[in-house]
């Protein structure tokens, strides 16, 4: 696919003649087999770096095509997407240093690159899946303007039949998402081997080759995030077969082979096993302009042919160890690419790997050299997707069906063969033991980016919006790789490798909630009010049958509906539909985050549904957004009258933002007459005080729900009695930034401010947003 000169077929007889083209090519291929053509006296390595360009707010940055018309070097080239850059590195042979040559070859080239990028504010990232990326991210107007990207997305689409893709992955977490392109494949990002091996040892070394790729990859995986959900170890895989996959959905039941394959079989002779599955299997997606039909005229006179045709169509077919031809010094070779290993999480740590794979492909071959009779396929395939999904937990068949931990599978068998493999080519002890170094030290503390990320996670989860947490994962992966320590040996981040906050949160899409409870039109009303209870939810949006939003509950309704009619009244099953809100004010995931938080103020509204095409795809909460105002406060004042920001929002105190208009209720007063005045004022919260305006408890919409549903007569039993009393409060002095870090950790939405036991005032998210939107429209009325 390195081609530039692609174009999606237009007419079927088009189609005929480069079927006619690659048959002939594949006759010629094998003469030159027959003939011994093929390079067998030299051992070369190779790899392809595939890296992402981020802006200052560690998002996807549509800047790759400036970057290499400034860079103007041949070893970069393009990607699908524009935040993609690829570079190969220069083969070398097998022997000496070339480990260390090509470590030290991925630096040069990187800070070539970031030196360029840093011109257009942007960074280089190494990432098997940015964590950052949305799905806004995946639209066809952020592909690379180049005609062969096109012909691939139309060319995938025309042979699913449908221009849909969805995507459907479990782990940890679910992802359940339709997309409209083949876009979604500019998600992975890759580190992918080349080992040249003559024709007679074919067969042999891709055997071993589809043998250690699941151990390898298990101690390897980097990209257990996508789109902020937690998935497989290595989720590349998974997302690469599902946006891949041709097989239109049909009525039989038929064993159709996957383009994004781990294979069927054993190759038992020759590559041409392969390239011959490939013309019977897969249907020709893209042409090119191809060679006359001398290939036989040119092989006598001893010029190997381009094989044009060939290497596209074998291009379009996505094996996981994929055969390669190339011509090299006028000399034709053939190569083994492995494609499995993530980009990342530095250049030491994929030398590394690279190290144990190369290393291992000969060591195997000595040690096991006939290797299909003591291993099976199927063994095989099902470690890979094993490894893939569990990366280091992952249980491996090996040798004689006898099953590992991976963990004691890489220490006790793979490592010493790789060892002796890597001695056999002559490396330098010094290369030897630093790479596979780190893969022991890598493997012994069981930590590689998969768990690096997923650790991180767990970090923050409490502290913080997953946003942020996403924006931390890459910030500190630029500055570790900086570093040049290997992954076993980064420290989990910290918040304050975030830096600027600049365009950060900067849409709806970043502060949205996808986590959502909803219900259907038909659903029973009491239902609602549970969830309202169980879950902590103000309003719960309403959809229909096809995913489509058509209304939304709100608590203050449901609140107002109970109180008129007793908890028995109704037993007649009323459904949700009866008192939703039909048609509610919406917001679109494109929206700027400001001018949402804006709307939600200015309508009073605590939840706002995020939509798009009808389809309800999140929710916009108040709850967290005072500290996106915060950031946003911080930012905009930065140089601002020479003024320090980083002090000037840590020395506001709650004092000075608390809301001292708090609703004050007597504890004698009745649940039914405090739920009217609730619904009449519009408070979510009311504190029960007594005549010395000492603070007794609280209590919420939640709880005011729960209770008006469950009394037979809410105006028979005092408020008192249902108060929450363990209240967590504030002082009036202390910082609002602490104030709003506890809010956020104890995911409450409102503080009381206490002195002694005076109730001075409290703080939420509504009115912290409120005040703190107030102090940016009046510092930067231009911008906001």
């Amino acid at each position: 696919m390195g081609r530039l000169d692609i174009e999606k077929f237009h007419d079927p007889e088009q189609h005929r003649l480069f079927m006619k083209h690659l048959l002939h090519e594949m006759s010629a291929f094998e003469t030159m087999l027959e003939h011994g053509m093929i390079e067998s006296d030299i051992r070369r390595i190779g790899a392809e770096q595939e890296v992402f360009i981020v802006d200052r707010s560690h998002r996807p940055y549509l800047r790759a095509c400036e970057i290499l018309e400034e860079i103007k070097d041949p070893h970069f080239t393009t990607e699908l997407a524009q935040f993609n850059l690829e570079f190969n590195l220069d083969p070398v042979v097998f022997e000496g240093t070339c480990l260390s040559h090509l470590e030290q070859q991925i630096y040069h080239l990187l800070d070539k690159a970031r030196t360029i990028a840093a011109q257009y504010d942007a960074e280089i990232v190494l990432a098997g899946i940015l964590p950052t990326i949305c799905q806004a991210d995946l639209d066809l107007s952020c592909i690379t303007p180049k005609p062969r990207y096109f012909a691939l997305n139309n060319a995938v689409t025309e042979l699913r039949g449908s221009s849909e893709y969805k995507l459907q992955l479990t782990g940890l977490d679910e992802l359940h998402l339709k997309l409209n392109s083949v876009m979604a494949e500019a998600c992975n990002s890759s580190f992918q081997l080349h080992f040249q091996v003559s024709s007679p040892e074919f067969a042999q070394y891709y055997n071993i080759a589809q043998t250690i790729t699941a151990p390898i990859l298990a101690i390897a995986a980097y990209s257990p995030i996508l789109f902020g959900r937690r998935l497989w170890k290595e989720t590349r895989i998974a997302l690469f077969q599902n946006v891949v996959d041709t097989r239109s959905v049909g009525n039989q039941l038929r064993n159709r082979t996957h383009r994004a394959s781990f294979g069927k079989k054993w190759v038992d002779d020759s590559i041409l096993e392969l390239l011959r599955e490939n013309a019977a299997q897969f249907r020709i997606m893209i042409s090119t302009e191809l060679e006359e039909d001398n290939l036989l005229e040119k092989i006598k006179q001893g010029i190997p042919p381009q094989f044009a045709a060939l290497q596209l169509h074998n291009g379009t077919i996505y094996r996981w160890n994929r055969p390669c031809y190339g011509i090299l010094d006028g000399k034709p070779h053939l190569r083994i690419e492995n494609r499995v290993l993530p980009a990342g999480p530095t250049p030491l740590d994929e030398i590394a790997n690279a190290a144990l794979f190369f290393g291992a492909m000969y060591g195997i071959a000595s040690e096991y050299p006939n290797l299909t009779s003591i291993m099976k396929f199927d063994d095989a395939k099902a470690n890979f997707f094993t490894a893939a999904q569990q990366g280091t937990s992952s249980q491996i068949t090996w040798m004689h069906r006898k099953i590992y931990p991976v963990k004691e599978l890489i220490l006790k068998e793979i490592l010493p063969l790789a060892k002796e493999g890597l001695q056999k080519a002559h490396i330098v002890s010094a290369d030897i033991d630093r790479y596979l170094g780190v893969i022991e030290e890598r493997v012994s503390q069981e930590k590689n980016g998969a768990i690096w990320l997923l650790s991180s996670i767990l970090k923050f989860q409490k502290q913080t919006t997953p946003d942020q947490i996403m924006r931390s994962l890459v910030a500190t992966s630029i500055k570790r790789e900086k570093e040049r320590k290997p992954v076993h040996q980064w420290p989990l981040p910290e918040l304050e490798d975030l830096g600027r906050w600049e365009n950060a949160s900067s849409h709806v899409e970043h502060i949205m909630f996808t986590d959502l409870y909803t219900v259907h039109p038909e659903e029973l009303l009491s239902l609602v009010a549970k969830l309202v209870e169980w879950h902590h939810i103000r309003d719960i949006p309403v959809e229909d049958q096809f995913g489509q939003l058509v209304g939304v509950v709100r608590y203050s309704t449901m609140l107002s509906y109970f109180l008129q009619h007793s908890f028995q009244d109704n037993e007649q099953l009323i459904p949700v539909k009866e008192i939703m809100e039909k048609a509610p004010f919406t917001l679109q995931p494109d929206t700027p985050t400001i001018d949402a938080i804006h709307s939600m103020i200015e309508r009073k509204d605590t939840t706002i549904p995020v939509v798009t095409n009808q389809h309800l795809v999140g929710m916009l909460l108040d709850n967290g957004f005072s500290y996106i105002l915060g950031q946003i406060f911080k930012e905009q004042l930065r140089g601002k009258n020479e003024q320090d920001l980083s002090t000037f929002l840590p020395d506001l105190t709650v004092e000075q933002m608390m809301n001292q208009e708090c609703c004050l209720i007597d504890p004698e007063m009745s649940v039914g007459l405090v739920a009217e005045k609730m619904i009449r004022d519009s408070h979510s919260y009311v504190f029960v005080t007594n005549p010395q305006h000492e603070l007794q408890g609280a209590v919420s919409y939640r709880i005011i729900l729960r209770h008006v549903i469950d009394l037979s007569d809410p105006y028979s039993t005092s408020i008192g009695q249902i108060m929450k009393k363990d209240l967590i409060t504030t002082q009036p002095d202390v910082s609002v930034l602490s104030a709003i870090a506890l809010m956020l950790e104890k995911k409450i939405g409102c503080l009381p401010v206490i002195a002694g036991k005076q109730l001075l005032g409290m703080l939420t998210e509504h009115d912290l947003g409120k005040l703190v939107h107030s102090l940016l429209v009046e510092a930067f009325p231009d911008k906001l």
